[in-house]
């Protein structure tokens, strides 16, 4: 760890990864059962996202194995219930696909299974989303797989300081985490205070607006937040709503929205055939009986080229003339 992160003020610039390093460290100092494991944790992760870890606590809790997602989910469940509380790094989410059956069979259903007995306080990280040209194996997002799972909670932070906060609370968690962070948000910056707690299940008001509430996460917020200065511009004021957490995601805060404003767009990166943004818009409409608008990418994989890659991406003008469309 750089010494600008490992001492000095609360508040401070940070990078996405720098903020998710510090949680780890300041989590790693406050309990000695939390320990790392993965494909290259010991040279701070692909991403820099555990930079300096191994330096400072050994190669006994920063540990380095195999290429096997399979073993090292499974190592982590066991860790898990043997009393530690494991950070499993999965590299990216589509890796993570070879270590499912370990996390849906085993890690999601232990604590129903055996009444409580064993608990898996584990947090897998498995960065997701569109990855600047990395093709149709290294771009998806599959966070409704996980949202549509029972037992775990499944988390996918936009800023720094959410990345912090959150992964932080992913770690005090006593059930497993599915811990989303975006590919292309690593070098992302923004002020961080590391004093702040952000409560898993609790979404976060960006704009205030009567005119119609979108919803989205991740990366996407970006895009949202663009889309509504053009909106903004326009007279259509918006109540921005960044979900944080997907699975407990935060009924009461979209649905008090919807109520006031009558009307629902729910954007995401993922496809949006069986996306959460469904989940969240039929709820919305049940419970309020709001207007709804979706919007995925088409159900297509992730093209190489530029042009290909453009297609699977939900840019603000699609997100304004949706916008436009629900307030007409």
């Amino acid at each position: 760890m750089t010494s600008d992160i490992a001492a000095g003020s609360a508040v401070r610039e940070l990078s996405y990864a720098e903020a998710a390093a510090l949680a780890v460290q300041r989590e790693m100092e406050a309990d000695a059962r939390v320990v790392v494991l993965g494909e290259d944790v010991g040279r701070g992760g692909i991403f820099g996202q555990y930079k300096g870890l191994q330096q400072r606590f050994g190669a006994e809790r920063v540990i380095d194995t195999p290429i096997s997602e399979a073993a090292i989910m499974g190592a982590g469940v066991g860790m898990a219930l043997a009393g530690l509380r494991p950070v499993v790094e999965m590299r990216v989410v589509d890796f993570a696909l070879c270590g499912m059956d370990e996390l849906v069979n085993q890690a999601a259903k232990n604590r129903f299974m055996f009444g409580g007995q064993g608990r898996v306080p584990l947090v897998a990280r498995m960065p997701g989303g569109i990855w600047d040209a990395s093709a149709a194996q290294h771009s998806q997002s599959l966070e409704a797989w996980f949202a549509h799972l029972p037992g775990v909670v499944v988390v996918c932070p936009s800023t720094p300081q959410d990345n912090h906060s959150l992964l932080r609370a992913a770690m005090q968690c006593g059930d497993p985490v599915v811990y989303i962070e975006h590919k292309n948000l690593w070098a992302s910056r923004g002020e961080v205070d590391e004093t702040r707690a952000v409560p898993l299940g609790q979404a976060a008001q960006l704009r205030r607006g009567n005119a119609l509430t979108l919803v989205s996460w991740s990366r996407q917020m970006q895009t949202c937040a663009a889309a509504c200065d053009t909106l903004a511009a326009e007279g259509i004021d918006v109540d921005l709503l960044d979900l944080r957490t997907l699975w407990p995601w935060d009924r009461e805060a979209v649905l008090s929205s919807c109520a006031r404003t009558g009307r629902l767009l729910v954007v995401h990166e993922a496809v949006q055939a069986a996306g959460f943004g469904a989940e969240i818009a039929a709820s919305a409409a049940e419970a309020t009986g709001c207007k709804v608008a979706r919007l995925g990418a088409p159900r297509i994989p992730v093209g190489y080229s530029p042009v290909l890659e453009a297609q699977s991406r939900v840019g603000a003008e699609r997100i304004v003339q949706s916008a436009r469309a629900l307030c007409g």
